[in-house]
């Protein structure tokens, strides 16, 4: 090959030969941080003990199932999201703050009265009612019955007739009141006998949801088999916390 020839051929081949790319500038991707853990609900739907079939017939499944996992648990579910905008309530004791809503913040007030009163109202209400019954009133709590409200049939007719009586929606509550006696009283919604500075014996539901299904309108219909799922071996537990 002729000089000239080959270093033309050099030349022209150097570019592929000797040429090297600059290597890619390859940034390092930083980890994103962990996110923070949710904070746990300051409520949860308590479980009721027994089968939503389990108060039959006094006490239809369906109602149960209904009242436990639609109404219920749509007032913890508004009491979670209060408790995001006062932190109160994840602070301090439930009765605490139903005994004294005045100290509760103006802008969640009304929604705590309401939500976190009623799944104070159902969770005492779930509790006092059994399959059957249960056993009939201690020796102690007829003794007090007695002597505040007559015999256990004149307490049970109170008891109705404040039932009975709330227009609307609501509860009728045996109680211990401040003097260490027992009364009936009536409260509207989901008030509590909390704000009146009393502690619940007995307590039964009156909102229609509570035994439209089965009762409909028959709200005298519905107590009479109400009574018939009283717990009183909770209603005599209820009285002697009351009385300390």
């Amino acid at each position: 090959m002729h000089r000239r020839h080959f270093l033309a051929g050099l030349a022209g081949s150097s570019a592929g030969v000797f040429v090297i790319a600059k290597p890619a500038l390859v940034l390092a991707q930083a980890t994103p941080a962990p996110a923070a853990p949710a904070a746990a609900p300051a409520f949860t739907l308590p479980p009721l003990g027994y089968a939503y079939e389990a108060l039959e017939p006094n006490i239809d499944a369906a109602t149960m199932r209904i009242h436990h996992t639609a109404h219920h648990q749509a007032y913890v579910n508004n009491a979670n999201a209060l408790a995001n905008q006062w932190a109160g309530l994840r602070t301090t004791p439930i009765e605490t703050v139903l005994a004294d809503l005045s100290a509760v913040p103006e802008n969640v007030r009304t929604g705590v009265r309401n939500n976190v009163g009623g799944h104070w109202n159902h969770s005492f209400f779930w509790e006092l009612m059994t399959p059957g019954g249960a056993e009939q009133p201690s020796p102690e709590l007829k003794s007090a019955i007695e002597a505040s409200l007559g015999s256990i049939s004149d307490m049970a007719t109170k008891l109705n007739a404040a039932a009975l009586g709330r227009f609307g929606s609501g509860w009728a509550w045996l109680v211990v009141g401040k003097d260490k006696k027992l009364a009936i009283v009536s409260t509207a919604n989901q008030d509590t006998p909390l704000e009146l500075g009393a502690k619940a014996i007995v307590g039964v539901d009156v909102w229609e949801h509570a035994y439209y299904l089965k009762h409909q309108s028959r709200r005298a219909d519905y107590l009479a088999a109400w009574w018939k799922t009283v717990n009183w071996d909770k209603a005599n537990a209820n009285f002697m916390k009351a009385m300390i």
